[in-house]
């Protein structure tokens, strides 16, 4: 059995990995919200996987992976959500809609791409309907 975690502020990250994937988090949360959004939650948890924003307008719940990137040596964003990643975002969304969802809602899964570069301001892509939930279990 593994040792407890313990919450660490986000202050005291140390990993730069993880404080740019939260300042993606915060610049796609705001910008959704600028577009008529509401942000239901923010990483929504399930055991070690979670969904980064389940956002809401009218009756479209749109559950969002955010991918933060500083250039495309990596890949781009779309790349980085494979099919394991798809599915574990597709069990955790599914907690989420029995435990929150209502009777009328659609729901869908969004891709936001937050691009950083030094000296300029971020820019943000949004991909309604990314993938299908069928989609997340495919190989």
């Amino acid at each position: 059995m593994s040792a407890p975690r313990h919450f660490i502020p986000a202050a005291q990250w140390s990993d730069p990995r993880h404080v740019r994937g939260l300042r993606g988090e915060r610049v796609a949360l705001a910008f959704l919200t600028a577009c008529g959004w509401r942000i239901e939650a923010h990483r929504f948890r399930l055991g070690r996987h979670d969904v980064d924003l389940v956002a809401r307008r009218g009756e479209v719940i749109a559950f969002v992976e955010v991918k933060t990137r500083v250039g495309a040596a990596f890949g781009v964003a779309a790349e980085a959500v494979g099919w394991r990643k798809r599915r574990a975002i597709a069990k955790v969304a599914e907690v989420w809609r029995q435990r929150h969802g209502r009777p009328a809602d659609v729901y869908r899964f969004d891709l936001v791409s937050v691009y950083q570069r030094p000296g300029v301001a971020d820019s943000v892509d949004h991909i309604p309907d990314a993938w299908r939930l069928g989609e997340a279990y495919r190989r």
